[in-house]
């Protein structure tokens, strides 16, 4: 028996949402970054986010030193600001030769590590934004918000190194120019630290 119109029009429309769900499902997955807790700080990982590519690739390639800037905020569920936050900043160069990254932390004190590939460079840089889980209770629902941005070749380079939080918040709040790169905001599902506890004889990791 030959389905009659309105059954085609459900038929239809069905498989248009299906068709439009399906990409946005995949792009949720592709963009949203989990959560490793070490028993004292949560830390980002987003093994599908990319940023030692496009422009900011080519000018490495060029010898230039190419400085990110990232936000990782924390929200508790019930909250609309962040419960905390944590500004960052990274100046990563290339060594031509050895076709190998080095990236430059600035916190209380500076940090560098050399030698690594792309994908050691980006894990080390994201693990650098890791922030505090004191006074968060294990069972209270939170999420982190990772936004990150390459500052243009224009930009001056003392003025972005001298100070990190204001450098992430006037370098994230403005419009990308053509050709500037920008990542996130990328979020994590909601979580609790009792559901992230470490096991045992899992510590901190060593930066």
């Amino acid at each position: 028996m030959q389905p009659d119109a309105r059954d085609r029009g459900i038929s239809r429309r069905t498989w248009l949402l299906a068709s439009v769900a399906l990409p946005l499902s995949l792009a949720r997955a592709q963009t949203e970054i989990s959560v490793f807790y070490d028993g004292e700080r949560v830390r980002p990982i987003a093994p599908s986010l990319h940023f030692l590519t496009g422009k900011a690739l080519q000018r490495l390639k060029d010898a230039d030193t190419v400085i990110y800037v990232a936000s990782l905020k924390l929200f508790t569920a019930d909250q609309t600001l962040p419960f905390r936050e944590k500004p960052g900043k990274f100046a990563v160069s290339y060594d031509i030769l050895e076709e190998k990254f080095k990236a430059v932390i600035t916190e209380s004190a500076e940090r560098s590590r050399a030698g690594m590939t792309a994908k050691e460079a980006e894990t080390w840089c994201l693990d650098s934004l890791a922030i505090s889980a004191s006074g968060l209770a294990p069972d209270r629902p939170f999420f982190l918000r990772l936004e990150m941005r390459a500052a243009g070749p224009k930009e001056e380079f003392s003025n972005v190194m001298a100070d990190p939080f204001r450098a992430v918040v006037e370098i994230l709040s403005r419009k990308a120019g053509p050709g500037e790169q920008h990542w996130g905001p990328l979020e994590s599902r909601p979580l609790r630290l009792s559901d992230l506890a470490p096991r045992a004889g899992q510590g901190a990791r060593s930066g």
